[in-house]
Parts: structure tokens; C-alpha cells; sequence
């Protein structure tokens, strides 16, 4: 008579279980940070993440932490979670680092530009146009975002992209912030310029072009 073996597996469903509710809140908190959902300084509770995304504290726990470490989410030392305020000093290192990664992703993708992706970033700069006109600041974020995603894609860099996302989530409740400040009536100037030297094939005019986008607003949230 032959013995089954009672070796439990080493992916039980339990723990297939607590990572994907751990994966449901990491992800669904670090688009709201990224995309300006949350103001800066705004508090968050292990309990009022679990209730939102309808997880237990233990993944709720493990994606803050996770979140703490991306710089994304500050803890204070009695613990104490909420999105960043950041310093002058800081926001002109993101925004140095923004102008780095960027205007090299940018330079990259130019050889891959063809005629399809300007025709998307035109359609994308719509789509901002809408939300500046409908003054939905989550809109407008999330779109500006895409439009430069969408670039630097045709960078074939994922390395040097996702540290620029890295960067992108520590800003976005500072963006939130920013985008008050601006009160945009109208696209980006610097969005057009972008489209017109990927149009013209104008690598100085596009590095130009985007290090002006990515940095001109933080300058007066540093100012």
C-alpha cells in the first residue's frame, strides 16, 4: 500500500492569498501617491488602507513599508504614515534628477520616433487639454505622465525608466500641490515644443524642450 506524503506545498493558497491582496494595495496606493490623489502631508492609517482596499492589516502593513522604502510614504519614528512635504532642497534634487533621466530618455527615443507616436502624444496633449479645462488636477497629472511615458518607452531603457517612475511617485503629491499653484488655462507650452522637434528630428531642441517641461514648474514650488 503505497504512502501519500502529507509535504504541505511550497505555494500554499494562503500565502498565493496575502501576496496578491499585498500586490492589490501596493499598486493601488502607489498610482494614487504618483498620480496626486493625495495631497502632501496627508495621513493614512493601516486600518483605513485595509478598509479601502478590503485586505487585513498584514498586507496593508508589508505595502506601506514597501511604499516607505520607495520614498513615496514618510514614517515618523512613532510611527506615523503619510505622504511627503517636501523641502525646497529636495524638490530641486527630484527635479535635477527629473532633467538627468529624462532629457537622456528623451535623446533615446528620438531615432524611434516615428510618425505614430507623435500622432499619440498629439492625441494625449487633447486629452490634458480637457482636463485643464475641466481644472481636474488627478486628470491632468495622470495624462502629463502618460505623454512623457509614452516617449520615453521608444527609449528602450527600462532601467533608466523605471528609476524616472521612482522619481515620479516621490513627487506626486508635490505635483497635487503644484498644480494648484499653476492654475493651467491652456497645454503646457513646452509640450508642443517636444512634438515639434521629435516632428523635425531636433535632438538639441528636444533635450531643450524637455528639460524645460520637467523642471520650470518645481522651480516655483522651490522658489
Amino acid at each position: 500500500m503505497c504512502m501519500q506524503s502529507h509535504i504541505p506545498s511550497l505555494a500554499s493558497p494562503r500565502s498565493d492569498n496575502t501576496s496578491s491582496a499585498h500586490d492589490k494595495v501596493y499598486r493601488g496606493l502607489r498610482t494614487r501617491i504618483m498620480h496626486g490623489e493625495l495631497p502632501p502631508a496627508h495621513a493614512l492609517t493601516l486600518r483605513g488602507i485595509g478598509r479601502e482596499f478590503d485586505v487585513s492589516m498584514t498586507p496593508a502593513r508589508e505595502a506601506v513599508q514597501r511604499l516607505v522604502a520607495e520614498g513615496a510614504l514618510f514614517m515618523s519614528s512613532s510611527g506615523r504614515v503619510a505622504t511627503p512635504e517636501l523641502s525646497n532642497e529636495r524638490i530641486e534634487e527630484l527635479a535635477a534628477l527629473r532633467a538627468l533621466l529624462e532629457v537622456e530618455l528623451s535623446s533615446r527615443a528620438l531615432p524611434r520616433a516615428h510618425m505614430a507616436l507623435i500622432e499619440r502624444l498629439q492625441t494625449i496633449n487633447g486629452t490634458i487639454a480637457e482636463a485643464i479645462a475641466h481644472k481636474d488636477a488627478v486628470a491632468y497629472i495622470r495624462t502629463n505622465l502618460e505623454f512623457h511615458r509614452t516617449l520615453y518607452l521608444r527609449a528602450q531603457a527600462p532601467a533608466m525608466l523605471a528609476m524616472c517612475e521612482t522619481v515620479w511617485l516621490q513627487l506626486g503629491p508635490t505635483m497635487r500641490a503644484l498644480y494648484g499653484r499653476l492654475q493651467r488655462t491652456e497645454l503646457p507650452h513646452f509640450h508642443r515644443a517636444i512634438v515639434a522637434a521629435l516632428r523635425a528630428g531636433d535632438e538639441p531642441g528636444l533635450r531643450l524642450a524637455v528639460r524645460s517641461d520637467v523642471t520650470a514648474g518645481l522651480k516655483l514650488l522651490a522658489s
